[in-house]
């Protein structure tokens, strides 16, 4: 379902009303109640991180990352 708004209230925020859109939402325009336009976020062509783009980065790990939480101790038994 397409949400709808009045033309003078968007007027104002018609930049961040399309940015907040999901691709494929409708957002109609309306005057008086009546839809005078309908705006359509288009579909993403391309995703945006590539894929090995973090291959040659440092990651640092806690020494005691594989430890048993002591939290969980009466389920590890």
């Amino acid at each position: 379902m397409p949400r709808k708004l009045p033309f003078n209230v968007a007027v104002g925020s018609l930049h961040q009303l399309i940015e907040g859109m999901v691709p494929g939402e409708e957002l109609v325009l309306t005057v008086q109640g009546e839809p005078k336009a309908v705006v359509t976020k288009p579909p993403r062509t391309s995703w945006p991180c590539q894929p090995g783009t973090a291959k040659d980065t440092r990651h640092w790990m806690a020494p005691d990352f594989d430890a048993p939480l002591e939290d969980f101790a009466e389920y590890m038994e």
